[in-house]
């Protein structure tokens, strides 16, 4: 049974200059805080941050000056950030196609768990087929089928509750050269003891211990953010790590039917505990970033503007 957070597969690394976001490490990469450091106060306006604002940021979180600068340099190399100079100083924005592919993967994670579940009782089961020999391709089809939320019921034969979309067929398309076959349908039972139901194409148990080991982390911290505690550096530490570890549910557990999950699934409240920490430091959290880049500046920066869930889950790279 495959295991369902294998980081490196459901967040594949791209190739230098290729606009695609970085994969997302357990405990958090420099690349990846830094992307989400970024996107969380200047997705709006993609506004630009001085280079030393971003140092000191990451710094906060245990980077380094020098791998802080490499990781800023790595990611315009990738076309994720683009820079641009102040008089003497340079400084850093998302780049249109990165800012674009943030705010659609901020709708996703606004969206998921937030209605009642609504399973038709249909799954989309995807075929495929490649030769043995076409290994790297074989890797990139399965880490895109892992990230729209698929899992292996066999090799070939990978099954979701979710529609597919059309523009994730077309992405999926481009990534496979062999034959695949995509289609909606019933799961009927055998009576054979051998028969295998499509929801065991994931570890159930592997995913509520991903979830209880998020709210058992997170929980604790709900007084202080309520009461208003939560303030400075430790507010920005706090909203970029919640997203960092909630951001991966999706692709774990792709709205699986709660029918087909034991009682009590813990998506629901993974999903409250959230949006109460993220939410709950909007302010706090944005005033220590624009802080941090006055400092470098010498001026105040009201385009740096944090996003709650709500205004993600709307778009907030087509927001004013």
């Amino acid at each position: 049974m495959e295991s369902p957070f294998n980081v490196e597969e459901i967040f594949p690394d791209v190739a230098a200059g290729s606009g695609r976001l970085p994969r997302r490490q357990t405990g958090g990469s420099p690349q990846s805080l830094a992307v989400t450091l970024v996107a969380d106060y200047t997705l709006r306006t993609r506004a630009y941050l001085p280079t030393a604002a971003i140092v000191d940021l990451l710094g906060e979180f245990g980077v380094s000056n020098g791998a802080a600068r490499t990781t800023i340099s790595r990611l315009a190399r990738r076309g994720v950030l683009e820079g641009g100079r102040e008089g003497r100083h340079s400084r850093y924005c998302l780049t249109k196609d990165a800012a674009a592919d943030l705010s659609i993967g901020g709708v996703s994670i606004a969206a998921f768990a937030a209605h009642p579940d609504t399973w038709d009782r249909l799954w989309t089961v995807i075929v495929f087929t490649l030769p043995k020999e076409n290994s790297t391709e074989r890797s990139a089809l399965r880490a895109q089928l892992r990230w729209r939320g698929f899992a292996p019921l066999y090799d070939g034969v990978w099954v979701s509750p979710q529609p597919l979309t059309a523009q994730a067929y077309e992405r999926l398309s481009t990534v496979s050269s062999g034959a695949m076959t995509s289609f909606r349908a019933q799961h009927l039972q055998f009576a054979a003891d051998g028969e295998r139901a499509p929801i065991e194409a994931w570890d159930i148990d592997a995913i509520a211990e991903q979830y209880r080991g998020f709210i058992q982390r997170w929980k604790p911290l709900l007084p202080r953010v309520r009461a208003g505690r939560v303030t400075g550096a430790a507010a920005v530490r706090a909203r970029t790590e919640v997203m960092e570890s909630y951001r991966r549910f999706p692709a774990l557990d792709p709205g699986l039917p709660l029918e087909l999950t034991p009682r009590n699934w813990p998506r629901s409240r993974a999903r409250q505990l959230f949006v109460t920490v993220y939410d709950g430091l909007v302010e706090p959290a944005q005033e220590h970033v624009r802080a941090t880049v006055a400092r470098a500046e010498n001026e105040p920066r009201p385009d740096i503007r944090a996003h709650t869930i709500a205004e993600m889950g709307a778009g907030v790279g087509t927001l004013a």
